[in-house]
């Protein structure tokens, strides 16, 4: 495999987000079902033998050793001791900020990545573990199997899933993880449910109700797409996604899109591109 091919780090999709309650320490515990689209960014790395870690181009209001793939290469570097480096070029695709867990896949990409070119031999779950040090949805990416996620989102248990096609739209709007979390209407007491990936007509966000009233534009969004399909929000936003049986039918609905937002058709996957490139 080419040092050159660029390697998928594909979006995902939280097809429902569950909270069942607030810790202690501040963070909630939740259920959640990933899964993966077969659209995202793009990573090329060419390998150095001078330990340099560089990455173009830069993002905008994000220093570079700041940069979640710069810190993924370094914690790779790190474990293994390994005296190479690697100039990293970001293809990106994923709006910030959306809920489609663009920076995390990114991370996850360039561990993957790495650890095959470098030659570093690490083992999935070491290399998972290293992710979740980045961010939590690290490790989802890492394993690349459509999941459902306990806890706080860390216990990941691999579930097989309908892969239908779907039509994400991405209002023009960056909302706040944190804030999200933090509001006082947000629901925080949904009972757990057993084998939720078998239970498709329980699936709902608990966060849509809460970013809706905050952010007009995912409300609006929203009110459009569902006229299309049956639709909700990913992750804390701000896109939203209709679910379609048919290509066709996904992109008949784009045609119509208003031009103020942006929008896409993917198809989802339970096992991410990532992991298919990787055979």
């Amino acid at each position: 495999m080419s040092a050159h091919a660029p390697w998928p780090a594909p979006a995902k999709l939280n097809l429902c987000l569950h909270i069942n309650g607030r810790r202690d320490d501040g963070y909630h515990e939740l259920q959640t079902l990933f899964q993966f689209l077969d659209v995202g960014d793009r990573l090329s790395f060419g390998i150095t033998d001078d330990g340099d870690i560089t990455l173009t181009p830069a993002i905008e209001g994000v220093a570079n050793e700041d940069n979640l793939i710069v810190r993924a290469a370094r914690r790779l570097q790190a474990h293994t001791g390994t005296p190479l480096g690697a100039h990293i070029q970001l293809e990106k695709v994923l709006p910030m900020g959306g809920g489609l867990g663009g920076g995390s896949s990114d991370a996850a990409t360039t561990l993957v990545a790495l650890n095959h070119l470098w030659g570093t031999a690490v083992d999935e779950d070491t290399l998972a573990e290293l992710g979740l040090a980045l961010g939590a949805d690290v490790p989802v990416f890492v394993r690349g199997r459509a999941a459902m996620a306990d806890g706080v989102g860390e216990q990941l248990r691999p579930v097989t899933v309908a892969e239908p096609w779907y039509l994400v739209v991405v209002p023009d709007v960056e909302v706040s993880t944190a804030e999200v979390f933090g509001h006082p209407d947000l629901t925080r007491d949904t009972p757990k449910i057993p084998a939720l990936e078998t239970q498709p007509e329980r699936w709902q966000n608990d966060c849509q109700a809460v970013v809706c009233q905050t952010y007009p534009q995912v409300a609006k969004a929203l009110s459009w797409l569902i006229e299309y399909a049956p639709s909700k929000m990913t992750g804390t936003g701000s896109c939203v996604f209709g679910q379609f049986a048919q290509r066709d039918s996904a992109l008949a609905a784009l045609n119509d899109l208003p031009k103020e937002w942006q929008g896409f058709v993917a198809r989802g996957c339970n096992l991410s591109p990532l992991r298919t490139k990787l055979g």
